[in-house]
């Protein structure tokens, strides 16, 4: 009997995750921004908590970090605007760059019984194909920086909350200090997490870029903020920010440029992903290959882009909520990578 009324609490509690999995997923407009909020958030307090250390008043810290998020996210919209003149500039070089780089693997094609491939990528890879694929990414980079905004006033909002989270905890369980103090713990623990992976994902971006301008790639910021943001992907992400610039060194540079482009992305994620941040982390948590497939599969599926991005970060999230509690532990270890010993 007790097997059976834990069989279906497991069933019970299976078909409540995907119950509110398909409502997120039905409200992935409303849900995107907040998730984004709330990931900035995190972010920004403990800059916030430095400056109220240096007797800044709470609400100025506020308002001086969403100026910066501010401020970074119109240095990217100009970086991305003058990216964008450059590479319409210089689209009839990329363009006989391509055609050039056709006629050299033109023979590799017919000796490997590849015919197809060249009128294929002649097809889809030409100078109407990529305007029209620019147009279509800018306008869905336009609808993006409207929603940024969007994001950074919710932004505003929660961090207006955040100085009074303890208190309303304290008011909520006002003699259950172990509560709070796991709560605490808990916070801590994603805080520490999110600002290791962005440190991480930073210093990917600033040694790509230094990789990318060493090697006379066009657009190596550009491609930094990419790996940057990529990295939150583990290595999936990284293969996918290293293609465009590859591709690019290949029809601009040289074989041996992208040769050199591409082993500078693997050395810098290895270690850096496989050596530092391990190292950084420091604590029990850490996600099987498995598991990391799976989410990205099912918050890409759920939020677009955005959920690849956070996959991991919001998986960690959940996988340390559930180490929180006796109850759930057994469920955090089996989404974890190593077996407890």
């Amino acid at each position: 009997m007790i097997g059976k009324n834990k069989g279906l609490s497991w069933l019970v509690g299976m078909a409540s995750v995907i119950i509110i999995l398909t409502a997120l997923k039905t409200a992935e407009s409303i849900v995107v921004p907040i998730l984004l909020a709330i990931f900035i958030s995190i972010l920004s307090v403990p800059f916030i908590r430095l400056m109220e250390r240096h007797s800044v008043p709470s609400w100025l810290a506020i308002v001086l970090m969403l100026g910066v998020w501010i401020a970074l996210l119109l240095l990217f919209f100009l970086m991305l605007s003058n990216s964008v003149q450059i590479f319409s500039n210089n689209l009839p070089k990329y363009s006989k760059g391509f055609n050039d780089l056709l006629v050299e693997l033109s023979p590799l094609f017919k000796y490997w019984s590849f015919p197809f491939f060249e009128p294929t990528l002649n097809k889809h890879f030409n100078s109407e194909s990529i305007i029209q694929f620019m147009a279509e990414a800018l306008t869905g980079i336009s609808v993006f920086l409207m929603n940024t905004f969007l994001v950074l006033f919710i932004t505003g909002f929660l961090l207006m909350e955040e100085s009074s989270l303890a208190r309303k905890f304290q008011a909520v369980w006002p003699n259950s200090e172990y509560k709070i103090q796991a709560i605490t713990e808990y916070f801590k623990q994603v805080n520490k997490y999110i600002l290791i992976k962005t440190a991480v994902s930073f210093a990917t971006g600033v040694l790509v870029t230094l990789l990318l301008m060493f090697l006379d790639v066009d657009f190596p910021y550009f491609w930094g903020v990419l790996a940057m943001l990529m990295n939150y992907i583990p290595n999936i992400g990284s293969l996918i920010s290293a293609i465009p610039p590859v591709f690019l060194a290949l029809i601009n540079v040289g074989l041996f440029d992208a040769f050199l482009v591409m082993s500078g992305f693997i050395i810098i994620n290895v270690v850096l992903g496989n050596l530092i941040e391990p190292r950084l982390m420091g604590f029990k948590f850490g996600l099987s290959p498995l598991v990391v497939f799976l989410s990205i599969m099912i918050w890409g599926w759920m939020f677009g882009p955005v959920g690849m991005i956070l996959s991991i970060p919001l998986t960690m999230i959940v996988q340390i909520a559930l180490f929180q509690k006796e109850d759930t532990r057994a469920i955090a270890v089996l989404l974890g990578n190593n077996v407890p010993k």
